[in-house]
């Protein structure tokens, strides 16, 4: 189906409008994605880069096949930071490893209550687990609270930075390298 529709006499300059159409939706919706937990933004602005290429082919999309592996490895380290920064936090407010665990269930348990959640599920599994598990008194233990809060918090600013660096490589890889 792909050859019927690039060989279409009509796909030409309105092929190429329709592909930047489609693949600045794609990073426009990427980018909003890393900003809103729900939608899977970095993975959008790899989807992005992909179909920019499959729509162009290599010579009109610029893009090198290595730029996939390093929106790859930027995709994969913001998935790193995401789930480590809230027990990042924790642990660098002093708490053990009780609330760093506490942290991490909480951020995946909160994911499913958005938008209060992403916050506050961190934020509670760290203080329940310090609490109970570390047997902690109320202060040391919400002060880990307090730190998968700060954690997840830079945890999203990262997020969103390195979505912002894949989508500089993209447009770098399409105008300067390819």
């Amino acid at each position: 189906m792909w050859e019927t529709i690039t060989e279409w006499g009509g796909w030409g300059d309105a092929g190429t409008g329709l592909a930047w159409v489609v693949t600045g939706s794609l990073l426009v919706a990427g980018l909003i994605g890393c900003l809103i937990p729900i939608l899977p933004g970095h993975l959008i602005l790899l989807f992005a880069a992909i179909a920019h290429r499959l729509m162009l082919g290599r010579e009109q999309s610029g893009m090198e096949w290595w730029t996939f592996v390093i929106l790859i490895l930027l995709l994969t380290l913001s998935q790193a930071f995401e789930f480590a920064a809230g027990a990042a936090g924790t642990k660098w407010f002093g708490g053990t490893q009780w609330g760093a665990w506490g942290a991490l269930i909480g951020g995946i348990v909160g994911m499913f209550f958005f938008p209060f959640g992403l916050i506050l599920g961190p934020l509670i599994g760290s203080f329940a687990l310090e609490k109970w598990g570390a047997k902690k008194e109320n202060k040391p233990a919400a002060v880990s609270g307090v730190g998968s809060v700060v954690g997840t918090l830079a945890g999203m600013g990262m997020k969103l930075v390195i979505g912002f660096v894949m989508v500089a490589w993209f447009f770098i890889d399409c105008f300067w390298v390819g």
